[in-house]
């Protein structure tokens, strides 16, 4: 690889960082062993600032720029958040409303007796005979509201985009990056 820049990320399609590289993984880091390091992280991720400071940890996360985009929230170098699983919550949902139709009695066909051993079928002649099935009816009213009962078990779902899992890798050494 190239000379990377001291802090330098790259995503790696392999099981391992190469020497000189550490996973992104929020590993702490020594800072007397790795001052340029430091002083381009600092504990921006993590560590005491003393003996200590972490490297960004990349797992399970997507990673985007800082800042605040025309008509976006504003977000922070080192800022954390989202979560694998949601909730819904019925105060999330958009304004709706559900109907349930039904049918007065007078529409419905009339029982067939008591048709012991036999079956009501269609298409006489054929083999095996074709049960006849009464055609749903058309609503002609409307249930109150309230009588269509509450669905949903209230569990979290993936909230998760597809995805493919690669190494983010962090250069130890390298070009200290100038300023400008």
């Amino acid at each position: 690889m190239s000379d990377p820049f001291v802090a330098e990320i790259r995503i790696l399609p392999f099981a391992f960082a190469p020497k000189g590289w550490a996973l992104c993984d929020g590993q702490l880091m020594a800072l007397s062993q790795n001052t340029a390091l430091f002083s381009l992280l600092g504990t921006t991720y993590g560590g005491d600032g003393r003996s200590t400071f972490a490297l960004p940890n990349l797992q399970g996360s997507v990673p985007m720029q800082p800042g605040q985009g025309a008509g976006l929230s504003l977000y922070d170098l080192g800022e954390q958040g989202g979560v694998q699983y949601v909730t819904l919550l019925q105060s999330e949902m958009p304004l709706h409303t559900h109907s349930a139709g039904c049918v007065d009695g007078a529409r419905i066909a009339p029982e067939v007796g008591n048709p012991a051993n036999s079956t009501l079928s269609k298409g006489a002649g054929t083999t095996p005979p074709t049960p006849y099935v009464t055609p749903a009816p058309t609503p002609n009213g409307l249930l109150n509201a309230n009588m269509v009962a509450v669905a949903g078990g209230s569990q979290p779902h993936n909230n998760m985009m597809p995805y493919l899992t690669l190494n983010f890798c962090i250069a130890l050494q390298g070009i200290y990056p100038p300023r400008s």
